[in-house]
C-alpha cells in the first residue's frame, strides 16, 4: 500500500488500518522474540525436544493471531459470526505451550524463567482477541480460568507456592491493562465508522428536507387555491343548467385564481432555485458546526452590497461547498472569505479534509455550478494541495460597483 493509495482511504479507514496492523504486528512479532530465549535456557541436551515443541507451538500461536485478531475485529465493528472455534483453538495452543515446559523443568533441564516467560507473554497476547469480541462479564471468567491453569505448572516449575502466587498476581494485572488496551482501541474504530455513518445520513436527511419544505410549500400554495377552484367551477355548472348569467362570473373567478396559482408557484420556484448568500452562509455554518467542523466566516463589513443577482449565485456556491464538504471530505475546519478585486466579486471556501482525486468520483454538482456562473460570466476553479482543496468562483460585477476589498 503506497502513500498514494493511504491519502485516498478515509480518517475511519485509517484508524482501522492503524489499529488492525498495531494487532497484528504484537500478536505475532512478541512470541517469536521468544524463540531464541527458550533456547537459550536448555540445562541439559535432554530438553532439546521439549523446547522444540516449544518452539513450534509459539509458531503457531502466531499462525493463528493473525486470523483470530482479524475475524475479531470484523465482528466488533461490523457483526458477523462470532468467531468462537479460533477462540477456543488459541486458547488450547497457549495452554500446551504453558505446560509442555513443565517436563523439562521438573527435571531441571530447563530453567524456571523460560517457563514464566514464555507462559506470561502467551497469556497476555491471548487475551487480545477475547477482550474485542467478549463482554468484560464474560471475558473476566474465561481469563480466570486460564489463569488458573496456568498455575499448575508455573509452581512445579518453581517449587514455591508464595512465589507461584506471586507471578498469577503480575499476570492477572498484565492481563487487565492488555484487555482494556484492546476493547478501547477496538471501540475507537467502531466510533470512527459510526461518526462517518452519521455524517452521510445527515447529508441524506438535509436533501429530505429540502424537498419536504418544497413539497410542503406546493401544498401550501396549490391546495387551497385548487379546492376553491373545483367549487367555484361545480357552482358555474349548476348555474349554467339553469341559464343564470352568473356562471360567466364564477368561470372568470375561476380563471382569476388560476392565473394567480400561476404566479405563486413561479414564486415558490423561483425562491427554491435562488439563493440567498446570508442565509446560505448561515445555514451552512449551522450544518457544518453541528457535524462537528469548525467554520470561519469572512464576508467582509455588508455583504448585502452586491447585487442581488451576484447574491443568489454566490449563494449557490456556498450551498453546493457545504454539501460536498458533509459528503466527499472529512474536513475538521472550513474557511469561507468573500472579497471584491477588479470589477469581480471572489468567493472562496477551502477546507483542510482533502482527498486525491480518483476514477471514480463524478457528479453533477461542481458542473452545475460552472454552468450557473458561466452564464454571467464568471467562472469556477478548484485546487488541490496535500493540505487543502480550496473552491474559488470569481463573478463579473457591474462597472459601477466600486473596487473594495470586502475583508473584517
Amino acid at each position: 500500500m503506497g502513500i498514494g493509495a493511504w491519502r485516498e482511504y478515509g480518517k475511519p479507514k485509517r484508524i482501522e488500518i492503524y489499529i488492525r496492523w498495531t494487532f497484528y504486528a504484537m500478536t505475532v512479532l512478541l512470541p517469536l522474540t521468544l524463540l531464541p530465549f527458550a533456547g537459550q535456557n536448555v540445562v541439559r541436551q535432554s530438553a532439546t525436544p521439549a523446547v522444540a515443541l516449544l518452539c513450534g507451538l509459539v509458531l503457531l500461536s502466531s499462525g493463528l493471531s493473525v486470523p483470530l485478531t482479524r475475524a475479531a475485529l470484523n465482528y466488533h465493528v461490523r457483526g458477523g459470526a462470532l468467531p468462537l472455534r479460533l477462540l477456543l483453538a488459541h486458547a488450547a495452543v497457549i495452554q500446551a505451550a504453558v505446560w509442555l515446559p513443565l517436563l523439562a523443568a521438573v527435571h531441571r533441564a530447563v530453567q524456571p524463567t523460560a517457563l514464566l516467560l514464555t507462559g506470561g507473554v502467551l497469556l497476555n497476547l491471548w487475551v487480545v482477541a477475547p477482550a474485542i469480541v467478549l463482554r468484560p462479564r464474560v471475558l473476566a471468567p474465561w481469563a480466570l480460568a486460564m489463569l488458573v491453569l496456568a498455575l499448575p505448572p508455573i509452581w512445579i516449575a518453581c517449587r514455591d507456592l508464595g512465589f507461584a502466587v506471586g507471578q498469577l498476581v503480575g499476570l492477572t494485572f498484565g492481563l487487565a491493562v492488555c484487555a482494556a488496551s484492546c476493547r478501547c482501541s477496538a471501540w475507537m474504530v467502531k466510533v470512527a465508522w459510526d461518526l462517518d455513518s452519521a455524517r452521510e445520513t445527515q447529508a441524506r436527511l438535509a436533501v429530505a428536507e429540502e424537498r419536504l419544505r418544497f413539497s410542503r410549500d406546493l401544498h401550501d400554495v396549490l391546495g387551497r387555491n385548487l379546492t376553491t377552484m373545483a367549487l367555484k367551477a361545480e357552482l358555474a355548472v349548476q348555474l349554467a343548467r339553469r341559464g343564470r348569467p352568473e356562471a360567466a362570473d364564477q368561470m372568470v373567478e375561476v380563471q382569476r385564481i388560476a392565473q394567480e396559482s400561476q404566479r405563486e408557484v413561479r414564486e415558490v420556484v423561483r425562491g427554491y432555485r435562488t439563493a440567498d448568500l446570508a442565509a446560505e452562509v448561515t445555514g451552512a455554518r449551522s450544518v457544518l458546526r453541528a457535524a462537528g467542523i469548525e467554520c470561519r466566516i469572512d464576508l467582509g463589513p455588508d455583504p448585502s452590497a452586491l447585487p442581488a443577482l451576484a447574491q443568489s449565485v454566490l449563494g449557490w456556491v456556498v450551498r453546493e461547498a457545504a454539501t460536498n464538504v458533509l459528503r466527499h471530505s472529512e474536513a475538521e475546519q472550513v474557511t469561507v472569505r468573500l472579497w471584491t478585486h477588479q470589477e469581480q466579486a471572489v468567493l472562496e471556501l477551502s477546507n483542510d479534509g482533502v482527498r486525491p482525486p480518483v476514477a471514480s468520483e463524478g457528479g453533477s454538482g461542481l458542473a452545475g455550478l460552472r454552468e450557473r456562473l458561466a452564464a454571467h460570466g464568471g467562472e469556477l476553479t478548484c485546487t488541490r494541495s496535500p493540505e487543502r482543496f480550496t473552491l474559488r468562483a470569481t463573478l463579473p460585477l457591474p462597472s459601477t460597483a466600486p473596487d473594495q476589498e470586502l475583508a473584517a
